[in-house]
């Protein structure tokens, strides 16, 4: 009986085995055919979105495209279709002779919109000289230890051959200087300038010039970022739409930045919804060249004082050490916080569920910050939420390891000496070592936080610091690209730890050159700064506070024009390249409709902008562009229940007793349509 049992329960357990074996075969069999049939799709998608950090939370239907308010958040600026990028020679413009006065060999110092406003100007600067470039040498890169030794110097951010190519016709350029100047640069044998800040054309004529038809070879050394003065006389116009050529044309990323660029560009829009893109322009620099110190607290508001003090002693900054930090906001000095740019947003009409791309390199204060942001808006995002490690580390190239930046030092001869002292000393009792210091672990001073309670001074840079910086031009580049392609750009501040135009302003400039009616806000600090503190609670609005909210921030469209061409065009050409770089071209349709809907005339925009030259023949209008023009005749100002509600959506989310404190009650749809007029007349009128 015993055996038949054993018998009865192997057999059991192969029947249990078989059927296990043909459930296994069967699964196997079934994700097979998933995944023929069906992995493209899934893998597309695991590419866009779900491998990284953000998971998208959209609690609002999608907007129609043709709908009124779809148009006024994220639609073109229908006064600036017009204006189209033309920066091809005008006049007679040959081609660089093969004859040169010599080579120009120039090395570049300073963060990444130092690097791109001063590449252009030396382009300018060896065509006015007629002299042969040597392609500049990025200090950031050079200087760096530890970084890839695949991409060197220029090759680190810019594409070579393609700013060859793209030159080719304005200025002979090579890679390196020939193997005899190569040497005596080596031994220190050529004259070097440095070059000062904005330097006019008449320096480099009566003073370069000579020198370089002597030796045939000079150094500049360009610091400041930008070494040609930005506004140059009307006979040389030509080479003012030749720093447009070399800044949105020649200067090209290369490849691995560019894919990877282009890879979380198509992950932003791969919900099918427009973002935009915010720049905070909130550097310790900027902060403490313009005094805002105390908008901060604790440490950041030391490191901020720390470096304004450094700035006095070296004249960068002639002024007090303790500035009124809150009467610099008001006077538009400090920067927009980014709780400010947001309750802008919000007032503007952008739901809760808006996309919105945190840009820049460095936003001084950490994530505290960008609490009120987050809390205000669900899908911010940046580059390290749209990329994985392996990605980054592909733009990074092959990295050598650095060693560890906090190694014990070896106790001194004299210390040694007294120990060997003690312990030769006889027998015991004997007194007792003093104890040892407290030891310094590397997370109490890591960081740019970890000396002010040690030291007065700054530390030096450390190697794992100096590759941080290089890799900072790669982060730039990468949110440079984005904020040119976003739907909607916002930034903070456009000023750098100098006073001059910064990233933001780079970013506009090149919006405005390339797609001038792309929204592009360009809000008045100071005026905002006034609407902010004319309304004692910002979490509850009415309806006569967000019509002026909306109302400044559609005027900055244009308005915004007029203040960068008086502010920051003196300084940074790029940042406002118009009119030497644009064209009027008008479509008759489109120009009847536009005038019969808005106050603003032809004459209107040719007065704010400067633009009086007409786009050549061969510029025509393609189909696509038509038909968006066609579908623009309709009157944004038509009855919309969406329109009327997104006065009302800024607080929706976000205060208490919504319906009541939102706008006072409810707001019919002809009234909100009679609001829409009234800003409309008013934006004519300016």
């Amino acid at each position: 009986m015993k055996g038949e049992g054993k018998m009865v329960l192997k057999s059991k357990l192969r029947l249990v085995g078989l059927v296990g074996l043909v459930l296994s075969a069967f699964s196997l069999f079934t994700h097979f055919l998933l995944a023929r049939y069906t992995g493209e799709a899934i893998s597309e998608y695991q590419s866009l979105i779900t491998i990284f950090s953000w998971r998208p939370i959209f609690d609002n239907e999608d907007l129609l495209n043709t709908s009124p308010l779809y148009k006024r958040l994220w639609g073109p600026e229908r006064r600036l279709e017009s204006l189209h990028p033309h920066a091809n020679p005008r006049g007679n413009s040959p081609a660089p002779s093969s004859q040169t006065n010599g080579f120009i060999f120039v090395r570049i110092q300073g963060g990444f919109h130092e690097i791109r406003s001063s590449i252009p100007d030396v382009v300018v600067v060896a065509r006015l000289l007629n002299a042969t470039l040597v392609i500049p040498e990025i200090q950031s890169t050079t200087s760096s230890k530890g970084i890839s030794s695949e991409f060197k110097s220029f090759a680190y951010l810019y594409n070579e051959d393609q700013f060859m190519v793209a030159l080719e016709k304005d200025v002979n350029v090579v890679k390196t200087l020939p193997k005899s100047l190569k040497e005596a640069r080596r031994k220190k044998e050529i004259p070097v300038f440095r070059v000062p800040h904005s330097a006019s054309p008449f320096f480099y004529l009566h003073n370069v010039l000579p020198i370089l038809n002597k030796h045939s070879v000079v150094e500049l050394v360009v610091s400041d970022g930008g070494c040609l003065q930005a506004i140059l006389p009307p006979l040389l116009e030509d080479y003012q739409r030749l720093r447009c050529r070399v800044a949105f044309h020649a200067l090209r990323f290369r490849q691995e930045i560019h894919e990877l660029a282009t890879k979380i560009l198509n992950r932003l829009r791969a919900p099918g919804r427009p973002f935009i893109a915010y720049e905070a322009g909130m550097t310790r620099d900027a902060l403490a060249y313009h005094g805002c110190a105390e908008l901060f607290q604790d440490v950041h508001t030391e490191l901020i004082q720390h470096k304004r003090s450094w700035m006095i002693k070296r004249g960068i900054v002639k002024g007090r050490l303790s500035v009124n930090s809150a009467g610099q906001r008001l006077k538009g000095s400090c920067p927009l916080m980014p709780e400010e740019i947001g309750i802008l947003l919000r007032a503007n009409g952008y739901p809760s569920d808006t996309v919105i791309y945190l840009s820049g390199g460095e936003v001084f204060g950490g994530q505290r910050i960008l609490i009120p942001l987050h809390a205000m808006f669900e899908n911010v995002v940046d580059r390290t939420s749209l990329s994985t490690v392996w990605e980054m580390n592909r733009i990074y190239g092959r990295e050598q390891n650095l060693l560890d930046k906090y190694k014990l030092t070896p106790p001194s001869v004299e210390q040694e000496g007294k120990r060997e002292a003690w312990k030769n000393l006889g027998p015991r009792p004997r007194p007792l070592p003093p104890p040892p210091a407290r030891p310094k672990y590397p997370h109490n001073i890591e960081g740019w936080w970890g000396w002010v309670a040690e030291s007065d001074n700054e530390p030096d840079s450390t190697v794992m610091e100096l590759r941080t910086n290089a890799h900072k031009l790669l982060w730039e580049a990468i949110d440079y690209v984005i904020c040119v392609e976003a739907d909607v750009f916002i930034s903070g501040f456009d000023r750098d730890g100098k006073g001059r135009p910064n990233f933001a302003s780079l970013v506009m400039g090149h919006r405005l050159y390339q797609s001038a009616a792309s929204k592009t806000f360009r809000p008045d600090r100071k005026e905002v700064a006034k609407l902010l503190e004319d309304r004692g609670d910002l979490y509850k609005a009415n309806r006569t506070w967000l019509t002026s909210v909306r109302s400044h921030l559609r005027s900055s469209l244009l308005e915004g024009l007029t203040e960068a061409s008086r502010k920051s065009k003196p300084h940074s050409f790029l940042s406002h390249p118009v009119p030497e770089c644009s064209c009027l071209k008008y479509n008759p349709t489109t120009e009847t409709t536009s005038n019969s809907s808005s106050p603003m005339t032809r004459s209107q925009v040719q007065s704010v902008l400067g633009v009086v030259q007409q786009c050549p023949d061969w510029m025509d209008t393609d189909p696509s562009s038509r038909l968006k023009d066609w579908e623009k005749e309709e009157d944004l100002n038509d009855d919309d229940d969406d329109d009327s509600i997104s006065s009302v959506l800024f607080f929706q989310n976000i205060g208490e007793n919504n319906e009541s404190t939102a706008g006072g009650g409810e707001i019919n749809n002809k009234e909100e349509i009679q609001v829409e007029d009234q800003e409309d007349l008013e934006v004519g009128d300016r």
